[in-house]
């Protein structure tokens, strides 16, 4: 059985800033949306690929401070960006793949969510965007 481990020290690049130092979790999910093509006399459904609209999701933690997260994501809201994760923070390679979406939207951020006790957190999610692994050194 073939099995890979990394430890989560992946790199994260939103708008060409590296704000890995905030992130604690982040994914891109590829996502082919499917359109029926089941006619009559089909007894199961059937599906062909239709357009792609992968996604990316990350956990930063809150700060206000300058070059910080709430400066970095603030004036993105409501424009297209492009996001890279890699599982390392090593080059892209073979074994180190950065993930892209390039044009992917980002339609809110939550400038607060505050709680005693807690570290502020914020979500940010992207929607759409043309997804490529890059692989070269």
């Amino acid at each position: 059985m073939a099995t890979t481990t990394y430890l989560g020290n992946a790199k994260v690049l939103i708008a060409t800033v590296d704000v890995s130092d905030q992130v604690v979790s982040a994914s891109i999910t590829r996502v082919i949306e499917p359109l029926e093509s089941s006619a009559f006399g089909s007894t199961n459904r059937v599906y062909v690929a239709g357009m792609e609209n992968s996604t990316f999701e990350a956990t930063l933690m809150m700060s206000y401070s300058a070059s910080e997260t709430y400066i970095n994501l603030k004036d993105l809201v409501g424009t297209s960006i492009t996001v890279v994760v890699n599982p390392t923070s090593a080059a892209d390679g073979v074994t180190n793949p950065g993930f892209t979406l390039t044009g992917s939207y980002l339609s809110e951020l939550a400038v607060i969510d505050a709680a005693i006790g807690t570290l502020g957190m914020v979500t940010v999610k992207t929607t759409g965007g043309a997804y490529t692994a890059d692989v070269t050194p």
